[in-house]
């Protein structure tokens, strides 16, 4: 009867505590998912983060990213030809770079919310493979004598040009996927997150930080620009989900 009473009076004292942390702001749960935009110095992306938590103040983290990575020579201009618009193009561009990323990392709690309308405040790392899908970057040409059209990189462009070829624009995004080639890699992140959102439940989040990422050969990305292998920028995302 007394061990009863004692099993019972120990469920009541941790569940008390547990509605007390919720209600200061400690974060109880077991998991969390997490989607977000993230805007950065060479390019732009969409992540999705699970995590699972180890401690009210550790939790392991399973990243994944989809992004565009940019050359920061890239600028876009408009194809004219005897005052008639054509779609825009990137100058000189030859590839597009498109990154798939899978990490692994931890993120620390630094400050609690103190209360439901503060913020906590988390650091995080991490670090993983990078599966880099290299698309050339096509190019609609139409000869102005013959009025044949064709579709060139710039690279073949430069020593395959007809008398007459004008570029009428760039060729879009359906073009040129069945010439991928893929660009195996490594990746490192570290960051700040700030979450604002009023109920623990669900997280509202700014997250600032950088990002590392190692080729293991080098990205032509633009024509007669050095090729490089590693990459760094850094990042703002916007962090939208729930924890469980």
């Amino acid at each position: 009867m007394l061990s009863k009473r004692n099993k019972q009076n120990t469920k009541r004292d941790r569940m008390n505590n547990l509605l007390r942390m919720e209600e200061e702001g400690d974060l109880i749960f077991n998991k969390h998912s997490i989607f977000g935009v993230r805007l950065a110095t060479d390019g732009y992306g969409l992540n999705y983060e699970k995590g699972k938590f180890k401690s009210p103040t550790r939790t392991l983290l399973f990243q994944f990213e989809l992004n565009e990575k940019k050359d920061p020579k890239e600028h876009h201009i408009s194809a004219t030809s005897d005052g008639i618009n054509f779609s825009s193009v990137v100058p000189y561009k030859l590839n597009n770079l498109y990154e798939f990323k899978m990490a692994i990392g931890q993120e620390q709690l630094i400050g609690g919310k103190g209360n439901r309308n503060g913020v906590s405040v988390t650091a995080l790392y991490s670090g993983g493979v990078t599966v880099g899908l290299l698309k050339p970057y096509f190019l609609d040409i139409q000869n102005q004598i013959t009025g044949a059209t064709t579709r060139k990189t710039y690279s073949q462009m430069a020593t395959d040009t007809t008398e007459g070829d004008l570029i009428t624009g760039a060729s879009g995004f359906t073009v040129g996927w069945g010439n991928l080639s893929v660009k195996p890699g490594v990746n490192a992140r570290q960051a700040m997150r700030f979450d604002y959102g009023r109920l623990n439940q669900t997280v509202a989040a700014v997250e600032v930080g950088l990002t590392e990422e190692y080729y293991f050969s080098k990205i032509p990305l633009v024509y007669l620009v050095k090729q490089h292998q590693f990459f760094f920028n850094a990042y703002v995302a916007i962090l939208f989900g729930s924890r469980k």
